[in-house]
């Protein structure tokens, strides 16, 4: 495999199979305010050092004094390292005054004399109004790429590409690796999204991921879409008790460990109190759980849990809350993992999957992140509770419009029941993969002191 530079972060590496090409020329495209300059400094700093810097070479696309002023602004950028590390020139006025011809003789001679191992060249599309024709354009590519192959260095080439010039610009026939950054919108939500197009030499993540723009950078979230993997994996015999002695008793003493619970039923039915029922009974044996919700601030979660005297201040729990207005889902997905993983949790309420579902761009792809998630609990033992709420509060025909019931590995219905003046809540297993279930109807009532049968429940 061709040897790889790094982004600096893990996740964009992972999606290069390692990083860009060493000694080789990268496109970074995407329109304007894609994030194409900031990923392409970010390259410069982490991989420029004094034996051999970065070279940041402007044309005349943006001044090199604004891309500085902006650079300034992020925390990849360090001042420290610019005339050491990082060092920035301006080809506008040798554009200017000696063209493609000019801007050959510039770059050779910073070559030779910073010998640096990374050369960026923004914007590099800006090049074509300089050209004659389009042959006196290839004859610069054919140069400047020979130029670059005798010293060596890695070239990074951003320009404001659209998806319709990858067939008719010569660079990208050149090119070793193309870097694709946009945007798209959903609803009244838009979302930026990587994709790599081309990378020679070795595998890449395919498909589209997101990512985010901040000071420190660019970061990724690489698209889950956990492959079938036929390999064994080991979970503990023993059941995970949800704390509710019926549903415990229906289920023949609780889930498998790893399993995955769907808890359907309409609004106010005791969904999320019996979320919270699974969650701080492991807590109270020991067991570390996280609660990521999307319907109850961490303040409105705790007043809930004080109506039946329990606390979420408690070190085995982590509350993870984001509003579901401005949810992404691969970089909540990463969130939860990165919170299983630094606190231990075995137990993992999320509440709820309408939320998730509302955030996907479309049922396929919800569905891929499901699969995808349920998966890796499962094979990390950690015991999933997902609530998903559906429309009907009474005579339930469908439970949920994204098909996502049959990837759980049981289904618990609650619903109401009207009978003379009152509504009832009831309790029903639906489904218990690799284990008998109690199939019936049961009555239940939510008391200071949780969920409990109610005592006509036959």
């Amino acid at each position: 495999m061709t040897e790889r530079i790094s982004s600096g972060t893990d996740h964009l590496d992972a999606v290069l199979g390692g990083g860009l090409p060493r000694a080789g020329i990268s496109l970074i495209i995407g329109l304007p305010g894609s994030g194409k300059t900031i990923l392409a400094q970010q390259y410069a700093f982490i991989n420029g050092r004094p034996d051999r810097p970065a070279l940041y070479l402007s044309t005349v696309s943006e001044p090199l004094e604004k891309i500085l002023r902006y650079g300034q602004t992020l925390t990849i950028f360090d001042p420290a390292a610019v005339g050491s590390s990082v060092y920035y020139d301006d080809l506008g006025s040798t554009l200017h005054e000696g063209g493609l011809s000019g801007v050959l003789d510039r770059v050779r001679v910073l070559i030779r004399e910073r010998r640096p191992s990374v050369v960026v060249i923004d914007s590099f599309k800006a090049l074509h109004a300089y050209a004659a024709d389009s042959a006196d354009f290839r004859r610069f590519l054919h140069n400047l790429a020979g130029m670059y192959s005798a010293y060596p260095v890695t070239a990074l080439w951003v320009g404001e590409y659209g998806p319709d010039e990858a067939a008719v610009a010569p660079e990208f026939a050149v090119a070793d690796a193309i870097v694709a950054l946009g945007s798209v919108g959903t609803a009244e939500r838009t979302s930026r999204l990587l994709q790599v197009l081309k990378l020679r030499g070795g595998d890449f993540l395919p498909g589209k991921h997101a990512y985010r723009l901040s000071a420190g950078g660019v970061t990724v979230f690489p698209r889950l879409a956990d492959p079938r993997n036929p390999a064994g994996y080991d979970l503990r015999p023993t059941r995970v008790q949800s704390g509710i002695r019926a549903l415990d008793e229906m289920l023949e003493n609780g889930f498998w460990p790893g399993s995955s619970t769907l808890l359907a039923g309409p609004t106010g039915v005791g969904k999320t109190v019996m979320g919270l029922h699974f969650v701080l009974h492991g807590a109270h044996r020991g067991e570390r759980g996280v609660i990521a919700t999307m319907q109850e601030n961490p303040v409105q979660l705790e007043r809930t849990a004080q109506q039946f005297t329990w606390s979420l201040d408690d070190d085995e729990v982590t509350v993870m809350y984001r509003s579901p207005v401005d949810l992404h889902l691969d970089e909540w997905v990463y969130e939860l993992f990165g919170a299983i993983e630094a606190t231990g949790a075995t137990r993992v309420l999320i509440d709820s999957l309408g939320d998730l579902q509302a955030a996907s761009p479309d049922i396929p792809r919800f569905r891929e992140y499901l699969y995808s998630l349920v998966q890796r609990c499962s094979r990390g033992g950690v015991t999933l509770l997902m609530t998903y709420e559906v429309p009907e509060l009474l005579g339930l025909t469908r439970l949920s419009e994204g098909g996502v019931s049959h990837m759980a590995d049981n289904v618990v219905l609650l619903q109401y029941r009207t009978h003379e003046q009152a509504v009832s809540r009831t309790l029903t297993v639906l489904k218990s993969r690799a284990a008998r279930h109690d199939p019936r109807i049961l009555e239940f009532e939510i008391s200071s002191n949780g969920i409990a049968l109610t005592p006509q429940s036959p």
